[in-house]
């Protein structure tokens, strides 16, 4: 892959996943990497939380957070209408969460300047 990027934790740089691992696109409503993976950094509680607002109205999730500083840094959809049923057992990092490094030009840049090569899911 041409634009490899490791993601880190925008609070204190912890590493919580890879570009390797994207696995779609971003819905239009909301502002997230779509990965298979992460790292053992990543955490989420056993609970789970209800959207009441925005794109997660009426979905159930889990939120991920960063073990080392506890930034919440996305989250993994239970439950959710049909057009986010794709993201279900996913994790979603939010962009404003996490910031890049990509490895090819060892720049650091914010998840939302990056536009990584178009990933379907298949159904």
């Amino acid at each position: 892959p041409e634009e490899c990027a490791v993601f880190h934790c925008r609070g204190c740089w912890t590493v919580l996943g890879d570009s390797l691992q994207l696995c779609g696109q971003e819905p239009p409503e909301l502002s997230v990497l779509i990965c298979f993976k992460v790292t053992s950094d990543v955490t989420w509680e056993d609970s789970l939380l209800v959207g009441l607002e925005g794109a997660l109205l009426g979905c159930a999730y889990y939120l991920l957070s960063c073990r080392s500083c506890g930034l919440a840094v996305g989250f993994t959809l239970y439950s959710s209408g049909s057009d986010l049923a794709y993201l279900r057992g996913l994790f979603c990092f939010f962009k404003d969460s996490i910031i890049c490094y990509l490895l090819r030009s060892q720049m650091i840049i914010e998840a939302s300047k990056v536009n990584f090569p178009a990933v379907t899911l298949k159904e």
